[in-house]
């Protein structure tokens, strides 16, 4: 037989995967993967029920429902003070991975090249090679996640098509800060470059901080692609609706790639989004506060089992060094041994390098009920 692709083929399993797979083996507590226990607003469940019955199920426009697309122009003007037109600027895909490959198909062409903050999303850099393009890592260290000095600048060169940015970040739980995005919208603009900002997370951010859309800086307009997800702001990852606002121009090629890929995405689910879009803000702070009560409830019990926990400004994340246990091993082997002897599933950070990784930090994840996050924090504590 001929080989199969060999970008697309030289992947295995995902650690998500098979860190899951073991958890269920093992009946653990798992802590890797990043979904939430419950089910999702009920008045959004409620809505894709009736949605179902009275609106049409046939294909929607392959640019999203009307419904969808005015929602995200509202929610975006609403919360970023952005001024979208939504029938020529926003477009829905199915999940934001989706969008995500998408803009890369779109907007790269081979021997292009891409910026990429590492420890990166796993999606990233295969869609990239695939796509032809050549990444430029930008490598973020444990604790602090800071941008080292020079490193951004010497990402940068007259190949770069585009950055690619996730703030808040997974697995980090860095949430980008002002000063780094001024320097990043200063590079993209330098080198006529495009800048496509997963920003899944935006509603999830802590301690009073702020999410900065890297669009609404100057010059970005027409340049960067946002891309958000009812997922991650709604609780319900399996719905897999994604959104994003782009310039006309800008939009126009990924909608081109966006119809080759899965073309269009439940009309129902598009309905009920739109519905929580509108929301009010308690909703949305709400939301935020109780996940960054989780965040403390997990990182109180980490400390407790003897970790070193990095701080974590939002997202799903906490990242805990285990080296004080004096395990002698590396993360894998770490979460697989805490998975089988002890009942909790983490994700080893290393999985998110390209090579070289840290080898004692591993990732967990907090958007759980209290009751399964003290459980987990009964079984850490056996690690003392």
């Amino acid at each position: 037989m001929r080989p199969a692709n060999t970008v697309l083929s030289s992947y295995g399993t995902t650690i998500f995967e098979v860190m899951s797979r073991l958890a269920r083996e093992h009946q653990s507590i798992n802590l890797g993967q990043g979904f939430p226990d419950g089910n999702g607003p009920a008045e959004l469940r409620a809505a894709a029920a009736r949605y179902l019955e009275d609106q049409p199920n046939q294909y929607p426009p392959m640019m999203g429902v009307p419904e969808l697309r005015q929602a995200v122009a509202d929610h975006d003007k609403r919360f970023y003070d952005l001024d979208v037109d939504w029938a020529t600027e926003v477009m829905v895909t199915s999940g934001a991975t989706e969008a995500l490959a998408a803009s890369l198909f779109g907007l790269l062409e081979q021997g292009d090249e891409a910026v990429v903050f590492e420890p990166v999303y796993d999606s990233y850099l295969p869609i990239i090679r695939r796509a032809g393009a050549i990444a430029r890592v930008v490598r973020l260290e444990p604790p602090s996640w800071t941008i080292p000095d020079g490193a951004l600048e010497a990402a940068f060169n007259d190949r770069t098509k585009l950055v690619l940015l996730n703030s808040p970040m997974n697995p980090t739980g860095k949430v980008f800060e002002r000063h780094e995005l001024e320097r990043i919208a200063e590079l993209v603009d330098k080198y006529d470059a495009y800048a496509v900002c997963d920003e899944v997370y935006e509603h999830l951010v802590f301690d009073g901080r702020e999410h900065l859309p890297l669009i609404t800086f100057d010059g970005m307009r027409e340049r960067c692609v946002r891309i958000g997800s009812a997922g991650k702001t709604f609780s319900i990852t399996g719905w897999k609706v994604g959104y994003m606002t782009a310039a006309a121009a800008t939009l126009a090629p990924i909608a081109m790639a966006h119809q080759f890929l899965t073309f269009t995405t439940p009309p129902n689910l598009q309905r009920a989004v739109a519905d929580g879009l509108a929301l009010d803000d308690s909703y949305f702070q709400g939301l935020a506060a109780a996940m960054q009560r989780n965040r403390d409830l997990l990182a109180g019990s980490l400390k407790e089992a003897g970790f070193e926990v990095a701080d974590c400004h939002g997202t799903y994340f906490i990242n805990a060094d285990f080296g004080p246990l004096g395990f002698e091993g590396d993360d894998e082997a770490f979460c697989r041994f805490i998975t089988t002897e002890h009942g909790v599933t983490a994700i080893p950070v290393s999985a998110f390098y390209t090579e070289g990784g840290p080898t004692s930090v591993v990732r967990f994840c907090f958007c759980k009920s209290e009751d399964t996050l003290l459980e987990a924090g009964k079984r850490l504590a056996g690690l003392r």
